[in-house]
């Protein structure tokens, strides 16, 4: 049977059947390209490419321009998974008329899918107005690391009963609010088992149980490249890092010794041709 493109209607039928939603990030055309070969239902192009793409020291500095470059690289990638684009931080959270011009830029100019925001009932009203003017939403609730800093860093959500009470009805009011799917990060596995319980809208968990209607890891993270701090939650199905780095050395080796390019990755001229080349220049 032909692949269909993946929209938001068949990633709530997974949830309805029980079966799981695979999601990675991306941020360019070659591995986008790949991934959805291999049957990546959801690529979101996440914020965390502040840092593991643009090198920045957290996910702050990323700016919108270069969210819908990265996103218009992906759509391009990518002919049927689920394409979300991550909102940076300030784009939607000054005025509701910015974040819907901000948003819809996603959508015109990128070709996501969907866009998602983090925050629990602080966003609502802003989520709904996006929801409104057309805009598929994608919500973000636990750890949201645009603002961990209110958060006192980089830490578990949820852990008390007030904590999670709250998450349980920010997650609520998401979904009442218009919003398509919801991540929930770094939140206890029975808690995130609850929400997604809770709420009709797929559920996507990372570093919050199995309990999730799916996961998402940052690809980075799952092909094993180093990046200093390695969260719980991550799990390295390759070794890439090693390998790009072995690869590197042998060439910058044969590059050195003289070894490499051989007349076999070189291309030749006529002998007649090149004598004739040496009289006209000398």
């Amino acid at each position: 049977m032909d692949r269909k493109k993946i929209d938001i209607a068949a990633l709530k039928d997974k949830k309805r059947r029980g079966e799981k939603i695979s999601m990675l990030t991306a941020y360019d055309y070659p591995s986008a390209k790949l991934l959805d070969e291999a049957g990546i239902d959801s690529l979101l192009v996440g914020d965390s490419a502040a840092n593991v793409v643009l090198g920045y020291r957290d996910t702050l500095p990323v700016s919108m321009d270069e969210m819908i470059m990265l996103t218009r690289a992906v759509v391009r990638g990518a002919k049927y998974a689920f394409i979300i684009g991550d909102m940076p931080y300030m784009s939607y959270n000054v005025t509701i008329p910015d974040a819907i011009a901000n948003a819809g830029r996603f959508i015109k100019e990128a070709g996501a899918d969907a866009v998602k925001i983090e925050g629990g009932a602080h966003v609502v009203s802003t989520l709904g107005a996006m929801v409104r003017a057309g805009i598929p939403c994608v919500g973000h609730l636990g750890l949201t690391p645009q603002t961990a800093n209110m958060l006192g860093g980089y830490h578990v959500q949820g852990r008390d009963v007030m904590a999670a009470k709250k998450m349980v009805d920010d997650a609520v009011q998401l979904e009442d609010a218009g919003a398509i799917m919801i991540v929930l990060e770094c939140v206890p596995d029975r808690v995130a088992g609850l929400i997604a319980a809770k709420v009709s809208v797929p559920v996507i968990g990372i570093g919050a149980g199995p309990d999730c209607d799916g996961q998402v890891l940052v690809l980075h993270d799952m092909l094993g490249f180093k990046g200093g701090y390695s969260p719980k939650f991550v799990k390295a199905y390759a070794g890439c890092a090693e390998s790009i780095l072995n690869a590197a050395r042998a060439y910058h080796k044969d590059v050195t010794e003289k070894s490499f390019p051989t007349p076999e990755q070189s291309f030749a001229m006529e002998d007649a041709e090149f004598e004739k080349l040496k009289r006209i220049v000398g």
